[in-house]
């Protein structure tokens, strides 16, 4: 029987056309169970009925498809009941309605199993027999095991359209991640890189100084592509987003991937075998990483890859005729890509791959284009020649979608620049309440930092500044000098308003290429802290260099990540005043005068740092949640696992709980509190932790004046309404909804929906 299972399930997978599929399933079904009839309804949700898919002998008179409403008959009540029901005879179950015009009546035996997939009933699975009797335990096992391995085919099916006809009255939706607020409608533009790096054949070559300067010269033109896109980009983006550019040119000095690739070419390998190579390595330990911003660098390096790759093939990008507007379509959108391509023609962009971390979703936001990642199971051969609708708020994307649809869009894209344009001309204001209270907005940076852009924005410093990206962009550990540089370019920036930066977050999750790591649970491992302490001379030399880098200012502020104990924090201290007082005397500087002790912070991201607090107080001068690890170890719930990322939400009741009674007991303890995690920058969050008491919040350049704009929209009053009202909330769900409704009532609803 399992030979069998195995084989049809594998029919349905390897079939053309899912219909064909499923009737050719439910006919070897019949067969192999010797059964009178098997049918697959499949759930309607709109029309709230199950709809008859496939069927081998239930049937209507006229040959149309037979429908049940939802709540009506036995196969709702299977549904109902999310287990199966192996009734002996259906015609006499309190359940039965009989299906009118159809042949159902010469059945009796009846055994049906909830389809499901992510606790959704996608269908029903029936058999029938015309005799009298219950099914076999084993033939209920293969009904329900089927119904099992049919769930996601199903759910695959729906993704992709399959379900519907286009007599269908359904309207034929994706769902993806929102990258880039707005909505946007226009016919698909397909984009494919000219190299891939994954087609690249292994081999070596005899031939080393060749191969290094093909390589060397495959660069030196990519970096004048760069140059050249970075100019053209230049006054159509924000100065921030421009940065990109320079981190692309990053990547390809030699203490990142040069030096490592010519290596790979000296042990005997072309070049572009070991680009290959090199490329995949970073990609590999980015895409293995737990912070979704670090994680997002993965599709950097590989963009960069494949584009000496190009070169080093001696390829042209092909210069075809475009559109005069379209909806950007690619297996992974670029920051590079959306610069080749004219800005005033891209509505919209849907990545197949990426989060809103990536830069190709920090461009989108930087631009005003609407954008769409993560759609799962698409192949990208299924938007060619589509007309698309796209809401960035959602996450949908509509596929050919009606005139009322379009008709809709074209409205909302209309508001949307409306209020576009007032929080545009109100970026110069304080970030206030109308009652006075005053909210101080901070940036988190990354790699993006730039020289200039920093100081056309309204913010009151950096609240994260993330410095473990340098360390693994290189084949070894930047040198004190190195670091020294790097700090130095961002303090300068503010050198009246403070910069926390982020001691070394690396290690299980976030392994460097020459600090190599293995470990079955890395989320709860030897990382952050825990590293650094166990390695004093990796931490005391950063220590030095974010001393070195302060001379002369006194905005430096230092952040300890993944504190669980006082201990920690005790021996981190001991470790930064060792620092400071070398720094002091080798560089000849006077206490206190041109070189300052830096402020101690301390992450709040451990649920067991909550109940250190008091502990921890008197040991250093603020605190910073990062509401994203938090969130996670509260939950139990790794974000990056598709399997449960539904569970991840910084909304979950417990979540909101837990940062409240931080605000309350910081403020008790009298140390300023700030959050740095993506519920900052989220319009609904925002307010929330404001009405909490945080007074400090930190997020992408982006989502700053709209913050600003919301801030100055409401009272304390209404405020402390809306927390209270979420913190008596039982779900997620319920405090989503809860949030829309008030905004929308405060005339704010723009900021978390389509529309004005």
């Amino acid at each position: 029987m399992l030979v069998t299972l195995q084989r049809i399930v594998e029919g349905v997978n390897k079939a053309p056309d899912f219909n064909m599929a499923l009737n050719t399933m439910v006919g070897q079904v019949r067969e192999a169970l010797e059964t009178d009839s098997c049918s697959v309804f499949i759930a309607d949700n709109d029309q709230r009925q199950f709809v008859m898919a496939a069927s081998d002998g239930l049937r209507t008179e006229d040959g149309s498809a037979i429908r049940v409403d939802f709540g009506e008959g036995i196969i709702s009540l299977a549904a109902q009941r999310e287990e199966p029901l192996n009734i002996a005879d259906a015609s006499q179950h309190p359940a039965n309605k009989k299906l009118v015009d159809t042949n159902e009546n010469i059945y009796r035996g009846l055994l049906a199993a909830p389809i499901i997939h992510r606790r959704k009933v996608l269908g029903i699975v029936v058999v029938h027999q015309s005799v009298a009797r219950q099914f076999t335990r084993e033939e209920e096992a293969f009904i329900v095991t089927l119904a099992a391995q049919l769930a996601v085919v199903i759910a695959h099916a729906d993704a992709k359209g399959l379900l519907a006809s286009d007599h269908s009255p359904w309207i034929h939706s994706l769902r993806g991640l929102p990258g880039s607020p707005g909505v946007a409608v226009g016919d698909a533009y397909v984009s494919r890189p000219e190299a891939r790096l994954d087609e690249v054949t292994p081999k070596r070559s005899d031939k080393p100084v060749h191969e290094i300067r093909k390589f060397r010269q495959a660069v030196a033109r990519t970096r004048a592509d760069l140059k050249e896109l970075s100019r053209r980009m230049a006054g159509q983006v924000p100065d921030d987003t421009l940065a990109i550019f320079d981190v692309y040119q990053g990547m390809l000095d030699a203490a990142s991937l040069g030096d490592a690739v010519e290596n790979m070419i000296k042990e005997g390998w072309r070049a572009q075998t070991a680009l290959k190579y090199v490329v995949e390595q970073f990609v590999s330990q980015f895409e293995a990483l737990e912070d979704s911003y670090l994680k997002e660098r993965a599709t950097d390096v590989r963009d960069i890859g494949q584009r000496v790759l190009m070169h080093l093939q001696n390829r042209q990008r092909k210069r075809e005729r475009l559109p005069d507007s379209f909806i950007l379509v690619a297996d992974e959108v670029t920051a590079s890509m959306l610069a080749e391509l004219p800005q005033d023609h891209i509505d919209g962009i849907i990545s197949l791959n990426g989060s809103s971390n990536s830069h190709a979703a920090i461009m989108a936001r930087s631009m005003g284009i609407p954008a769409v990642l993560g759609i799962d199971d698409i192949d990208l051969h299924f938007f060619s020649g589509r007309q698309l609708a796209v809401d960035g708020y959602t996450g949908e994307v509509y596929i050919d979608p009606p005139p009322q649809v379009l008709s809709q869009f074209h409205q909302l894209a209309e508001e949307e620049q409306e209020l576009k344009d007032i929080v545009s001309e109100h970026s110069h204001l304080p970030a206030e309440t109308q009652d006075g209270q005053r909210v101080s907005l901070h940036l988190n940076l990354g790699l993006d930092v730039a020289h200039d852009y920093l100081q056309t924005l309204n913010i009151d410093g950096v609240g994260l500044y993330r410095s473990e990206i340098p360390f693994m962009m290189r084949d070894q550990l930047p040198t004190e000098d190195e670091q020294t540089e790097m700090y130095q370019e961002v303090l300068e920036q503010f050198p009246d308003r403070p910069v926390v930066m982020r001691t070394l977050d690396v290690g299980g999750d976030k392994p460097l290429p020459y600090f190599p790591l293995q470990e079955d649970n890395p989320f709860l491992g030897w990382r952050g802290i825990r590293l650094t302490l166990d390695h004093p001379e990796i931490f005391l030399i950063q220590i030095r260099a974010m001393l070195r880098a302060s001379i002369g200012k006194s905005n430096l502020r230092i952040l300890l990540p993944m504190i669980t104990s006082t201990s920690e924090v005790d021996e981190a201290s001991r470790l930064i005043k060792q620092a400071y007082f070398e720094v002091a005397e080798e560089q000849g500087c006077e206490v206190g005068v041109n070189l300052f002790q830096p402020q101690l912070g301390v992450m709040i991201e451990v649920p067991a740092a909550i109940y250190q607090l008091p502990a921890m107080a008197s040991k250093v001068d603020f605190f910073s949640v990062g509401s994203n690890d938090l969130t996670q170890y509260l939950l139990a719930v790794d974000r990056n696992n598709r399997r449960v990322a539904n569970l991840y939400d910084a909304y979950h009741p417990a979540v909101l709980a837990s940062l409240d009674e931080i605000a309350r007991r910081c403020e008790d303890l009298g140390k300023p509190v700030s959050v740095c995690g993506e519920l900052a920058g989220d319009p609904g969050g925002a307010l929330l932790l404001v009405a909490m008491g945080y007074r400090q919040l930190s997020m992408n350049s982006y989502n700053v004046d709209r913050v600003r704009w919301i801030l100055r929209n409401v009272r304390s009053s209404t405020l402390n309404v809306m927390l209270a009202k979420a913190l008596q909330a039982r779900n997620p769900e319920q405090i989503r909804g809860m949030i829309a409704d008030k905004m929308e009532s405060m005339g704010l609803g723009g900021f978390v929906r389509a529309g004005k």
